[in-house]
């Protein structure tokens, strides 16, 4: 039996072959554009911003990308007023969170502040109070036995970390706590501003860390809270 030669047996292409493939002209990249937004928004809603960015990382070049994002814009595949909505909706009620945190959510990835201030205007002082005393209750459910004043700093911070103001979180939690045993001795003898300030250095500094990732398009949380 003859052995078989290695190479053999493969037709071998001709130079006009060659030539073909080496004149093969580039994808279009205004098609390479709609491919990717087309891939992207079929995971989930994106603000105009993201895509741009997600254009920019692909080599797109600025032209071709925004005539793509203008024409989505145009038939509302791309709608940042909605998106803004949908936001505030789903991380008030799902995540508790208040007006600053999505305001500041909503600005990182690339809304403007008008579309940023319609979507929170469906979030009044008494909704937001609400949410503000069930997230504290809720919490308050795990912490038997915790001491009142550990118990108050926590509830604080936690609520200044969802972006509540200092005043609303300490009401809250004072008012939560009322019925506990010394509670009256921390809230009156606690020093409110120290209080809000080191609490708010706190909820910046975990905001910078959580919120980071919103700078890598595709890997943030979408508005309807769910997996991407």
């Amino acid at each position: 039996m003859t052995e078989r030669q290695p190479g053999r047996g493969r037709r071998r292409r001709t130079a006009g072959e060659r030539g073909a493939a080496a004149s093969t002209p580039p994808a279009d990249p205004r098609q390479q554009a709609r491919n990717i937004c087309l891939r992207l928004l079929a995971v989930r809603p994106r603000t105009r911003a993201e895509l741009a960015t997600a254009l920019h990382r692909r080599g797109i070049p600025d032209e071709d990308a925004t005539a793509v994002l203008e024409r989505y814009g145009e038939v509302g595949m791309i709608d940042d007023e909605a998106f803004a909505k949908a936001w505030v909706t789903s991380r008030h009620t799902g995540r508790g969170l208040a007006r600053g945190a999505l305001a500041r959510e909503l600005r990182q990835r690339g809304v403007d502040s008008s579309a940023i201030g319609s979507a929170l205007t469906e979030l009044d002082g008494d909704t937001e109070a609400a949410m503000a005393r069930a997230l504290v209750d809720r919490r308050l459910r795990s912490m038997a036995g915790v001491p009142a004043e550990v118990a108050f700093r926590r509830l604080v911070g936690m609520l200044a970390r969802k972006g509540y103001s200092s005043g609303l979180a300490v009401r809250t939690v004072r008012d939560a706590l009322a019925d506990r045993p010394g509670a009256d001795d921390v809230t009156d003898d606690v020093d409110m501003d120290a209080l809000a300030d080191s609490i708010g250095n706190d909820a910046l500094a975990d905001s910078v860390g959580t919120d980071a990732l919103a700078d890598s398009v595709g890997t943030d949380s979408p508005p309807d809270g769910g997996e991407r």
